[in-house]
């Protein structure tokens, strides 16, 4: 039996007491860290010491991180832990509001909420006993609690950049309830019908050669009708990260569900490079599909080179995948650096290829959104739907009007301002 080497610890024993509290938080904040990790951390922190705060972060991110999407989470948290010595008064002062969904002062950052419900640890302030509300001098408080949301319906408003650990896992159970419903397309074949409109003469007299010339019935026909398929191109850039994680659950379920009328449905991420993700798709597991999708994906949380992907989809993927008139939902916030010319000829392109294009843009949760970015100047003209995608109740509204080729979104207003 092999024989394992003692640990060696600092000589500071709070410099381990620190890292093992902070591993808690990071697993209280959703990230997958255990006994083995923490160990690797104190001896990481050792041989690497402490030269420099960005030695120091990336020693313990190494440790510490093995999912792309966990990035934010670990920056967010090292920095409200290591930052102050009384990171929980700071904490408690400056960051219940946002954890208890108030958020008067200012918005939570991406990942905020999760970092400061895990470092605070439950702590918060009493909450009201039973019984009403009642003053010091022993009168009853009345509140009016008729205009009020329940935590459901507030949670399908919430930005899926503002949820918490517990918010982000409810908000996928409600996810995986939605439906994407579609129509089916009319088409110039026919076919047999009892009912159809059009009379067959062909197979009428062929019938009443068999009968002596004699018709007994005039055969019918309608048109015929086909299933369109589902293509989703979704941005897995820094910015778009913990959206397209959600959209991914709602587009899993979908390619799960029966009797929706999709064909098929086909995935793809997209940052600096185009990946494939329709066979992670067809797995039951909705937990093991976003494993494998982002293990596969190696540039998760990168950057963003929509033109360069887009033509690699019109390339290589659009005969295979856009036929049957596909509809296609592009999930990007649309800032990309590249030459915008290129980007209009791509989405040109794949406007023409498709039936429909529809665009979720996680900026429209901005009252004063504008295309003032050149990305979105440059693909704006070339999408026949343009709609918000930062919450679940967005996603909601999506099932309504896919199959409405009238609805165009918030496209006409935002034309009007190029």
């Amino acid at each position: 039996m092999a024989e394992y080497a003692p640990l060696s610890l600092p000589d500071n024993p709070k410099l381990v007491a620190n890292i093992t509290h902070f591993a808690r938080a990071l697993r209280k904040a959703g990230l997958r860290v255990g006994t083995g990790r923490v160990m690797d951390a104190v001896e990481a922190i050792s041989a690497a010491g402490f030269t420099s705060r960005r030695d120091f972060y990336w020693a313990l991110h190494a440790c510490f991180v093995s999912r792309p999407e966990d990035r934010v989470v670990f920056a967010q948290v090292f920095r409200l832990y290591w930052r102050d010595p009384r990171y929980l008064e700071h904490m408690m002062a400056a960051m219940l509001p946002a954890i208890r969904g108030v958020q008067e002062q200012r918005a939570a950052k991406p990942a905020e909420k999760r970092a400061a419900e895990a470092l605070l640890d439950g702590q918060g302030p009493d909450e009201p006993q039973e019984g009403g509300d009642r003053e010091s001098d022993g009168t009853e408080i009345e509140i009016d609690a008729s205009l009020t949301l329940s935590p459901q319906e507030r949670l399908k408003t919430l930005d899926f950049e503002q949820m918490s650990t517990a918010e982000v896992a409810e908000a996928k159970r409600l996810l995986s309830r939605l439906s994407l419903p579609v129509k089916p397309l009319k088409t110039r074949r026919l076919r047999a019908s009892l009912l159809g409109a059009r009379a067959d003469w062909r197979r009428t007299l062929r019938s009443a050669g068999r009968t002596g010339g004699d018709i007994h019935r005039i055969a019918r026909v309608a048109q015929a009708e086909r299933w369109p398929n589902l293509v989703v191109l979704c941005d897995i850039s820094g910015s778009m990260s913990q959206y397209s994680r959600m959209v991914l659950h709602f587009l899993h379920a979908v390619a799960n569900a029966k009797g929706q009328g999709w064909s098929r449905v086909y995935g793809f991420t997209f940052g600096t490079r185009l990946t494939n993700i329709t066979r992670h798709l067809a797995q039951r597991d909705v937990d093991a599909a976003l494993a494998a999708a982002g293990s596969e994906a190696q540039d998760w949380q990168g950057g963003t080179r929509i033109g360069a992907c887009l033509h690699h989809f019109n390339r290589d993927w659009s005969r295979r995948v856009m036929g049957s008139g596909a509809v296609v939902l592009l999930v990007t916030d649309g800032l990309d650096r590249e030459q915008p010319e290129d980007l209009a000829q791509e989405m040109q392109r794949l406007q023409l290829s498709a039936r429909r294009v529809i665009w979720l843009n996680p900026l429209m949760r901005w009252d004063g959104f504008a295309p003032r970015a050149q990305g979105i100047r440059a693909m704006l003209p070339h999408v026949d739907s343009f709609r918000a995608g930062h919450n679940i109740a967005s996603l909601a509204e999506l099932a309504e009007v896919i199959s409405r080729p009238e609805d165009a979104g918030d496209k006409a207003r935002l034309m009007a301002m190029l």
